[in-house]
C-alpha cells in the first residue's frame, strides 16, 4: 500500500485559530494512524500580509498542541523557480497559453456575459492565438470546454462540476507571480502529497486543481473536505465565539490534550465516546468517521472536557503545568510536594489551570481578604469562643497533619458543645476568606501550623474590632 502523505499549509497572515488547528490535527492524526507522513508548508506568497511573527506564532501553536511534522517546513516564497518551470511545461505541452487581454477588455467581457444571464468568465479570446510572452501578459490554463469534472470526495461523496461553468483561469499573473491554485498543485505534486484533508470552503478550488493535475499528466490525490467550525449561532466562527489564537487557550489554562480532544470531536466521532487520550485518537481516527455537518464550537463543552483531562493527568505532571499560573497568582515556590498537595485538593473543583491557581491563591498568600458576605455571616461574636479554643489546641500540636487537626477540632466540639459546621465554617473563612474550599483539615495541613494560627488570630482580632 502506498504511504499516506498529508499536508498542513497555513498562510502566515495571522495566528493559528481553532479552525486551522483542527485541519492540522486531522492531517496529523491520519498520517499517524496510517504510519504515513505530514508535510508542513507555509503559503506565504502574499508578501504584503505575510509576517515572520505569524510564522513564529504558527510554529508555537503547533508545538503546544503536540503536532509534529515529518517534512518541511517549506516556504512558497522560496519556490518561484519551481513554479516557473511548471508554467513552462504547460505552455510547451499546449495546455496553457499567453493572454494579453487588458483589464478593461476583461471587465467588458464579464459585464456582457452577466447582461445575458451568463457566468462572468473569460471567453477564450486568446485561447487559440498562439501568442508569445510579452510584458503584461498572463498565462491561462486551457481548460476543457465540455464534459464534467467529478470530485470523488472521501467525506462528501461525489461532487460534479460542469466544465462549461469553469473558465481558462490564470496560473501566472502579469507580474510573473504564480496564482494560489497553481502553487498548491505544484507543491502537492513535488512534495508527494497524496491525501488532501482541508476545510470545505476549499471545495470550489478543487476542480481547478484537478484540471491542473490532468494537464500535467499526474495522478489525483485523495480529497477529503471537512465541514466548517461554526459558532453557537451557526454563523462563521469569529472572536466573539471563541475563535482566538490557539495559544490564547494555553494562556487561559487549557491543557493541550483537552484542546486536541475537543477540536477533533468537532466533526469526527467514534460512537458516543467524548473523552480521548492522544494515543486513542491516533488509533481510532479515520476519514470514514468524519461527519458532513458543521461542528459547533461550544466553550462550555471545552471547559468541561478540560476539567476531565485535568483529573485524568498524573498529579506531578499537572502540578508542573499549573506552576506558572500559581506564580502569576503570587506563589514564589517551586513545584514541590506542598504545591502538589494543594493542586490535588483543587482539581475536583477547577476547569482550567488559571481558575485553579486563582481559587488556590489563599494557600500561599501572606494576608487573607475576607469575602464581605462570608465575614458578616461567620466572623461574628458567637464565633470568638470556638476560634480562640481551637487556636490554643493547635498551638499545642507537634504534628500538623489531618488526623491531628481532626482530633483538635473534636476536642473543641466537646468543650463547646458545638457541631463541626459551627466551628469549621468560621475557620474556613479565617483561612481562605471564602465559604467554599477543599476539606478544612486538608486546607489547614497544607497551609501549615504557623500560617493557620496567624490567620486564626487575625480573624479573632477582626471580630473583636467589629462594632457590636
Amino acid at each position: 500500500m502506498e504511504e499516506i502523505v498529508t499536508r498542513f499549509p497555513p498562510s502566515p497572515t495571522g495566528y493559528l485559530h481553532v479552525g486551522g488547528a483542527r485541519t492540522a490535527l486531522f492531517n496529523w492524526l491520519y498520517a499517524r494512524h496510517t504510519q504515513g507522513k505530514l508535510v508542513l508548508r507555509i503559503e506565504d506568497t502574499d508578501i504584503k500580509r505575510s509576517t515572520q511573527a505569524s510564522v513564529d506564532a504558527i510554529f508555537e501553536a503547533l508545538e503546544w498542541l503536540g503536532i509534529e511534522w515529518d517534512d518541511g517546513p517549506y516556504f512558497q516564497s522560496k519556490r518561484f523557480e519551481i513554479y516557473r518551470d511548471y508554467v513552462n511545461r504547460l505552455l510547451e505541452s499546449g495546455n496553457a497559453y499567453y493572454c494579453t487581454c487588458t483589464p478593461e477588455r476583461l471587465e467588458e467581457m464579464r459585464k456582457r456575459a452577466m447582461d445575458i444571464g451568463g457566468k462572468p468568465k473569460y471567453d477564450g479570446t486568446c485561447r487559440e492565438k498562439g501568442l508569445s510572452e510579452e510584458d503584461g501578459a498572463v498565462v491561462r490554463l486551457k481548460a476543457p470546454l465540455t464534459g464534467t469534472t467529478i470530485v470523488e470526495d472521501a467525506v462528501k461523496g461525489n461532487i460534479v462540476f460542469q466544465n462549461s461553468e469553469l473558465d481558462d483561469f490564470i496560473i501566472r499573473r502579469s507580474d510573473g507571480s504564480p496564482t494560489y491554485n497553481f502553487c498548491v498543485v505544484v507543491d502537492d505534486l513535488t512534495m508527494g502529497i497524496n491525501t488532501v484533508i482541508r476545510g470545505d470552503d476549499h471545495v470550489m478550488n478543487t476542480p481547478k486543481q484537478m484540471l491542473l493535475y490532468q494537464a500535467l499528466g499526474q495522478v489525483l490525490p485523495t480529497y477529503a473536505h471537512v465541514p466548517m467550525v461554526l459558532g453557537p449561532d451557526r454563523t462563521r466562527l469569529s472572536k466573539r465565539h471563541g475563535a482566538m489564537s490557539v495559544t490564547a487557550y494555553r494562556d487561559m489554562g487549557f491543557l493541550p490534550d483537552a484542546v486536541v480532544n475537543y477540536l477533533v470531536r468537532l466533526g469526527w466521532s467514534f460512537g458516543d465516546q467524548e473523552f480521548f487520550t492522544r494515543d486513542e485518537l491516533i488509533e481510532k481516527f479515520s476519514l470514514e468517521n468524519i461527519g458532513t455537518s458543521a461542528g459547533i464550537f461550544d466553550l462550555d463543552k471545552l471547559l468541561s472536557l478540560n476539567a476531565e483531562h485535568m483529573k485524568a493527568m498524573p498529579l506531578g505532571d499537572l502540578t508542573q503545568l499549573a506552576l506558572p499560573f500559581f506564580q502569576q497568582a503570587g506563589y514564589t515556590g517551586s513545584a514541590d510536594p506542598v504545591l502538589e498537595k494543594a493542586v490535588e485538593t483543587l482539581v475536583p473543583r477547577s476547569k482550567t489551570l488559571e481558575e485553579m491557581a486563582e481559587s488556590g491563591r489563599f494557600y500561599f498568600s501572606d494576608t487573607i481578604a475576607y469575602d464581605e458576605k462570608a465575614a458578616r455571616k461567620f466572623l461574628k461574636p458567637s464565633s470568638l469562643l470556638p476560634l480562640e479554643r481551637l487556636t490554643k489546641e493547635l498551638e499545642k500540636l507537634d504534628a500538623f497533619d489531618e488526623p491531628s487537626l481532626e482530633s483538635a477540632f473534636k476536642k473543641v466540639m466537646e468543650e463547646t458543645g458545638l457541631k463541626l459546621g459551627k466551628i469549621a465554617q468560621p475557620v474556613r473563612v479565617a483561612l481562605t476568606g471564602k465559604t467554599a474550599s477543599p476539606g478544612i483539615f486538608e486546607v489547614a495541613s497544607i497551609i501549615g501550623k504557623e500560617k493557620v494560627i496567624s490567620r486564626l488570630k487575625d480573624a479573632i482580632a477582626y471580630i473583636a474590632a467589629r462594632p457590636a
